[in-house]
């Protein structure tokens, strides 16, 4: 085994790897950049190693860096996590040239899985079942609008690199086609410098279902499967294992061509094949088809842990240290049913904008495991990906699984920024996802309902009002003047509406609070406030916002009357930049006409593409931004001429 590794990672994959590695006795090294510098990841290694500015380009990405920092360190392996160079057959390479030992599949195994194209031909040689679709060298935009006629809409156009959702767009019909090849290309240059794409016929009512295999370069077992179909825009929300529905005759024909795909290309480690399988009736051992395969760790493998017993980590460790197997196929069994939640912090109402922001708590219940990579006082900083956590459970049944997931959502905490953590809760509380019937549109289909904002009670903003004031203590004398009761007024904002609270203590363990003209009681009994008849959720206060840890958290802003005057309203003419981030193109010029809906710019921010639009008919007075610019939240960059 290894005396030293270094994680060429950060976040909370990093400090996922660290937990196994350092409790196997095994010495790790983080690398981090100067966003990075006080990061979660940087604290749990044994030593850091500083390695360039926030941008991953400066850092993350700079291979060479990583590679000389692993040396000085004394470390003999390098563990890629996932993202960044996990899947980057070059920094393999360059790894071995220098001695060390790469903690994944060969270059070669990364290079024959890594275009999807070439991947699929691969597949279709090695008897693994493929998507119908076009996956050629030839890349002419007629041609392709030929082979989406020929294989049928609708169709799936997709980055032959790269994967997460990036470079994809679902075509309906025809005349649709050409802005989607011009849009998919453009973001899968931007995300991985390769412009090409294929396009396969989509399947309708599709569900997203994946193997996890392992193998040692000869040989391979799979650890059965992980349905993915909750997801939104391609992106996964939440994952479980086992699949819902799956037979015994599904799981085995899966689980052999999952072991096939790996065997035909030699693969060492952890990885994941990806199947699109059709939902539209039972499983089929002939309705599923190869999708890709993920050279590396998945986001969501604890779900396989939990499931198996098994420690993927620990057998990466073991396999690329030239232990054998840890285990034959025949030993390998599921237990129960497991869930992993995706936190996020993003701004949901406006449409799942990524968020920033210093989390000033941040707790998780006792019940789930949850993987994270920050802690309160951090920053969720605009250049990486704004994951706060996954959050996982298990249990005997997956009825019981997701209570278990519900449960523990509910009694999730975030304060310092805003979260998805309603709508994961939403889709927990989801009867169709309750009832196993999953596929990747469900989301889409019911969003509507799966992000409507939560009921704001009275009661919630006593809560936020009595911690601000310091009327939640416990103290005897709490809220007493000497002679008389005592009366005070706390002014809160929920978004852009004030609320005005005030109250009447009547006693140290009794107060009466009125709401907006709603009266609410709040008394303590036992030790425990109760407020209009409810048991006091817990507050968080920090920087004049108040979080109330109820409905998934609610936030209060704390208004200091003084500053009201301060908070004057915006220009309604000016298009502003949502989060910080690069103006990736321009459309507007000074002087032209546009209409509600037009492109008027797009910014590059979270590694995704943002399209901003002009909010009503006008003319463009200023274009206050050039493609290139960096900017931050806020920053203006189009402004129209005031109506008339």
């Amino acid at each position: 085994m290894f005396d030293t590794i270094l994680i060429a990672n950060r976040g909370e994959i990093a400090c996922r790897v660290m937990e196994t590695a350092q409790a196997m006795g095994v010495r790790c090294v983080a690398v981090y950049s100067d966003a990075d510098k006080a990061a979660k990841h940087v604290v749990m290694a044994d030593r850091a190693v500083h390695i360039g500015g926030p941008a991953p380009a400066d850092s993350y990405l700079r291979g060479d860096t990583i590679i000389q920092a692993a040396l000085d360190t004394g470390a003999q392996a390098i563990h890629p996590g996932y993202g960044f160079l996990s899947e980057n057959p070059g920094f393999v390479e360059a790894v071995e040239a220098a001695g060390l030992t790469f903690i994944g599949p060969s270059a070669d195994a990364i290079r024959a899985m890594g275009l999807k194209d070439a991947a699929k031909a691969l597949m279709v040689k090695a008897g693994v079942p493929v998507v119908p679709g076009y996956h050629g060298a030839d890349q002419d935009d007629s041609l392709l609008a030929a082979e989406a006629d020929k294989i049928g809409y609708p169709v799936l156009i997709k980055a032959v690199a790269g994967g997460g959702g990036k470079g994809m767009r679902l075509v309906e019909d025809a005349g649709g086609f050409a802005d989607a090849l011009s849009s998919a290309r453009s973001e899968a240059k931007t995300a991985f410098g390769n412009a090409d794409v294929l396009v396969e016929k989509f399947v309708t009512q599709p569900r997203h279902i994946e193997v996890q295999v392992f193998g040692d370069g000869d040989t391979a077992v799979h650890l059965f499967e992980r349905d993915c179909s909750l997801q939104r825009r391609h992106q996964k929300v939440i994952e479980e294992a086992p699949a819902p529905g799956m037979t015994k005759e599904m799981r085995s024909a899966m689980g052999t061509a999952a072991v096939r795909a790996a065997e035909a290309i030699g693969y060492k480690g952890a990885g994941t094949v990806e199947f699109i399988v059709d939902g539209s009736g039972p499983l089929r051992p002939d309705g599923f088809f190869f999708m890709e395969m993920n050279t590396r760790l998945q986001v969501e493998h604890p779900v396989t842990e939990a499931i198996t017993g098994v420690d993927l980590v620990e057998w990466q460790l073991r396999v690329a240290a030239g232990e054998p197997l840890p285990a034959a196929q025949g030993e390998l069994s599921i237990t129960g049913h497991a869930f992993e939640a995706r936190l996020y912090a993003e701004d949901v109402p406006a449409g799942f904008l990524p968020a920033t922001g210093t989390l000033t708590h941040l707790a998780f219940p006792q019940t789930a495991r949850a993987d994270s990579g920050v802690r309160a006082g951090d920053e969720i900083s605009p250049h990486y990906d704004p994951m706060i956590a996954k959050v996982i459970v298990h249990g005997p049944t997956r009825a019981i699984a997701l209570k278990r997931l519900s449960q523990a959502l509910a009694g999730t905490q975030v304060g310092g920024t805003v979260t998805n953590l309603a709508f994961l809760g939403a889709l927990a509380g989801h009867d169709g996802f309750a009832a196993g019937e999953v596929d990747t549109g469900l989301i889409a289909r019911d969003i509507d309902a799966l992000t409507t904002s939560p009921d704001i009670e009275a009661r919630h903003a006593v809560a936020a009002a009595m911690a601000v004031s310091g009327l939640n203590a416990s103290g005897p004398d709490t809220g007493f003047t000497l002679w008389d009761p005592l009366r005070r007024s706390v002014h809160l904002a929920r978004g852009d509406d004030p609320m005005a609270c005030h109250v009447e203590v009547e006693g140290a363990d009794r107060m009466r609070w009125t709401v907006d003209g709603t009266d609410v009681l709040a008394e303590r009994q036992q030790g425990r406030w109760i407020i209009d008849g409810q048991t006091a959720p817990d507050v968080h206060v920090a920087s004049a916002v108040a979080t109330v840890f109820d409905a998934y958290g609610i936030s209060f802003r704390v208004i200091d009357l003084l500053d009201v005057a301060a908070s004057a309203a915006g220009d309604g003419n000016v298009v502003e930049a949502p989060m910080p981030g690069l103006v990736k193109a321009v459309f507007a010029s000074q002087g032209a006409a546009v209409t509600k809906g037009d492109r008027l710019a797009i910014l590059e921010a979270m590694k995704m593409e943002h399209v901003l639009l002009a909010a009503r008919d006008g003319t463009v007075a200023e274009v206050l931004a050039d493609e290139g610019d960096q900017v931050v939240a806020g920053a203006a960059l189009v402004r129209l001429e005031d109506e008339a």
